[in-house]
């Protein structure tokens, strides 16, 4: 499966930072837009009608609607920091984490890293079962026959996954059990 990308331009990753806007934003502008629009209701019908209950709504919406301006710059301010603390993180990993960008370059190159990640992991393994050879060399020849067998199980998978178009015949030994 493969991915189509961003369907909002302004989130694409190569976007300009400023350019970016969620859609959490839209709504927040919207929340705020409907607290000012009651904010001058009330203060039109308190005007208009000089009476101190008129007033006092719109004190209490006038309230709200500063407490909905703290919260909204609040969380929009922290998911800002959160967003420069995540890019700076992504930034220290050096590019080691998947990509998520989506084009078929970017795939291509986070195959290859997990591949190379992969054949590491290969590698170590092998080092780790050399050193159990050595160790029990003479001493343990079953631990020895185990340790050679992982080895032979690890070369061969990091084998398949360097070439994993191997057109190769099937090898081993047939057991007749007939």
């Amino acid at each position: 499966m493969q991915s189509l990308g961003h369907q909002n331009p302004s989130q694409q990753p190569d976007a300009a930072p400023g350019s970016r806007r969620g859609g959490g934003f839209r709504v927040g502008a919207l929340g705020l837009s409907v607290l000012v629009l009651a904010f001058l209701v009330a203060v039109v019908f308190a005007a208009n009608q000089s009476q101190v209950i008129g007033w006092i709504v719109a004190v209490i919406s006038f309230g709200w609607l500063v407490f909905a301006v703290f919260v909204f710059t609040t969380v929009r301010s922290a998911g800002r920091k959160a967003q420069e603390r995540f890019e700076r993180m992504a930034g220290q990993f050096g590019g080691r984490a998947p990509s998520v960008s989506g084009t078929a370059a970017s795939e291509a190159r986070s195959v290859d890293d997990v591949r190379d990640l992969k054949l590491d992991h290969s590698f170590k393994i092998i080092q780790v079962q050399e050193r159990v050879v050595r160790d029990n060399l003479g001493k343990d020849d079953e631990q020895v026959a185990r340790a050679l067998e992982t080895i032979q199980i690890t070369a061969a998978n990091a084998r398949d996954m360097l070439r994993p178009d191997d057109s190769a015949p099937v090898s081993g030994t047939v057991i007749d059990e007939g």
